[in-house]
């Protein structure tokens, strides 16, 4: 099995935090109000996820009255820097 890299390469990046300062919300408060783990919505912050799910998706999305893309955005310039292409 191939080792994944160490650092986000796949273009995928996560402005949760970012959203939650402009929301004007904390972790935890987000946590409590959607029924999530700390250690979950801190891995949405900090982009260390390896697996998206849906239902952490939508109950971040209707919590913060937000769309998906608020949160994750793909970044096609830079996927395609760390493929070498």
């Amino acid at each position: 099995m191939k080792k994944r890299p160490e650092e986000n390469s796949s273009g995928i990046k996560f402005k949760l935090a970012e959203l939650l300062k402009e929301k004007g919300y904390s972790k935890n408060k987000l946590c409590v109000r959607c029924n999530l783990r700390f250690e979950t919505v801190q891995g949405y912050c900090l982009g260390n996820i390896s697996r998206v799910d849906l239902y952490v998706l939508a109950a971040i999305c209707r919590e913060l009255d937000c769309k998906i893309e608020d949160i994750i955005e793909f970044d096609k310039d830079s996927a395609d820097n760390a493929a070498g292409i």
